[in-house]
This record gives structure tokens, sequence and C-alpha cells, in this order.
């Protein structure tokens, strides 16, 4: 019995199932942990304009001497910039020092207005995130489908994106986005949405496999006690969970032995399997990443009641 080490997209290109996220990761870190990682085998970077540090990520690919073919790279447009896609675009290839991307990601469905208050995290007078509510995400879409069409990028996808902004999507899109990347992991299974998308040919990328700081699943005693039948680490569970079914993962580090460690995937028994993919929906539901853009994304699970993470 094996997992696979890549996926299909329906564009015909092969994706690898592990790939080293980027995000929080730190200037003067992102660069050596990007070598670290290259070094070690990986060929998969997830990048964003809004981590801010896809200039370093550039120069360590480059300092790898690994030929740009043979990294599949990743990066998304950002939410001030979804009146002008290519804007966005223009920015990310330059830091990267590529002339083209992988796989280009609408990074939320949600547009911000630019404005004195900062260019990427702009605010209204009252404090709110400033939300253009009358934005059409079809338009940012056309952009993306555009861009492809041009060859800019070799595959289209989204992120944060719930069934019904994907049907929405739909009603217009020439082209099926390849991926949708949103938040994974056995606390957050997203069935509903893995079946919407698998019907349509999208891939799911997991991002937030492990949780986030001092998570809670990785201290999980149904997780630690698959972990302690393999003899891996709760996060070679987590990790190797998401690739046996069927999804792309992106776990984050900048520290070297786990960096290595992430890379690691087994194959999980079909019982085990079971107890993971029933966590949430015997009691252990919850998000790690709920952003105060001030409205609800269309996700079943994203608000409940009374929940404490829900922005005002």
């Amino acid at each position: 019995m094996s997992v696979p080490t890549e996926f299909k997209l329906n564009t015909g290109a092969s994706i690898p199932a592990v790939g080293l996220g980027t995000w929080q990761a730190k200037p003067g870190e992102v660069g050596q942990a990007v070598l670290h990682a290259l070094k070690c085998g990986y060929r998969h970077l997830d990048c964003a304009l809004i981590y801010q540090n896809e200039k370093e990520v550039g120069e360590a690919i480059k300092a790898s001497g690994i030929p740009r073919e043979e990294i599949f790279i990743t990066s998304k447009v950002w939410n001030t910039y979804q009146d002008n896609v290519a804007a966005s675009l223009a920015q990310t290839l330059k830091d990267l020092q590529t002339d083209y991307l992988d796989l280009y990601l609408v990074h939320w469905p949600v547009r911000l207005v630019p404005n004195e208050t900062s260019a990427l995290f702009p605010t209204n007078p009252d404090g709110t995130r400033a939300v253009d509510r009358s934005w059409n995400q079809q338009d940012t879409w056309r952009q993306m489908e555009e861009l492809y069409k041009a060859g800019k990028v070799k595959a289209i996808g989204v992120s944060n994106f719930s069934i019904p902004y994907l049907e929405h999507l739909e009603k217009t899109w020439t082209v099926v986005p390849a991926v949708n990347q949103v938040e994974l992991h056995p606390y957050c299974p997203q069935h509903k949405l893995k079946k919407w998308c698998e019907d349509k040919g999208i891939v799911l990328e997991a991002y937030c496999p492990l949780g986030s700081t001092n998570s809670p699943l990785l201290k999980d005693p149904e997780i630690g006690a698959i972990a302690e039948k393999y003899k891996v680490s709760p996060a070679t569970i987590l990790i190797s969970y998401q690739v046996n079914r069927g999804c792309i993962v992106l776990p984050k580090s900048v520290n070297p032995s786990r960096i290595e460690e992430n890379f690691k995937v087994i194959p999980l028994a079909k019982e085990d399997m079971e107890v993971l993919e029933g966590m949430a929906a015997r009691g252990k539901q919850q998000r790690v990443n709920t952003p105060a853009w001030g409205h609800d994304l269309g996700f079943d699970d994203w608000y409940g009641p009374g929940n404490k993470n829900a922005p005002k």
C-alpha cells in the first residue's frame, strides 16, 4: 500500500502532494526554510503577495540552483488587487524572479478597498475592514482567466471559497478552478465542500493541516493513539491524513528538523482514516483561521452560535 506523491490537476499538470507553506515565515527565516526544503526534496512552494516575503523566497529559489521548471510555485492575488489582478501578478513575478507561475489563486472571495490607512489591510473610520460589498467575484475570476489564457500562469484556482461562492463563479466561468485552498484538518474536514469540488474536478489543498501554534490537534488523544500505532509523530499523521484522502497538503515550518519531518507521508489504514474523518462530527469541530472581514463567507461550519472568533 502506498500514497500518492503527486496529484493531477484538471489542466493535466501534476502537482506535488506536499508543499512548503510560507505563511507567517519571517524575513530572514523564510529564505533558509525554502533552501532547506528544496535540499530535502520539496518541489512545491506555496506563496502569496500578502505574506510579504516573496522577494526572499525568490532569492532562495535562485540560490538553490534547482531549475525553475522543477519547482511548482503557487501564489495568490491579494484582496486589494481584485480590480487589477494583473498588477498583483506582476509584483509577484518580479519578487519571485520568474516569468510564470504554476498556479495562481484568488486568496479570498472578498475585495478590500485600499485607502490612506493601508494598501493591503485598509480600514474604515470605525476600525472595520474596508470591504467592497458590491464587488462581484465573477469579475475577479474573469481577470484570472485572461492571465491563464495569456500563458502567464499555468493553472488558476481559488482559496477560502465556500460552495455558495463557487456556485456563483460557476455561472460565468469558462475555466474551472484547478484548486481550492482551504483550512483542512480533522477538526475541520469540510466533507461537503470536498465532495462538491471533486464532482467538478477541483482538488482541495489543505492549509493549517496541523492546526495553529499550540494546536489541540497535536495533543489530541485519538490522534496520539494513531501516531503511536504507526510509531510516528502526530504531525506525520495529520499530514498523511490529507494525502490519504486525496488532498494536497501545505505544512509550514522554518525549523529544519520539522521541515524534514513534514515531508514524510505514510499510508493509513481504513479504520484510522474513519477515526480522523469523524472527529469533527463527534463534537470537535473548530477552525483556527477566522479573519475579521466582517461577514460570513458561506461555510456551514464557519461560525457557530456564540463563536468567540466571529467578527463583529
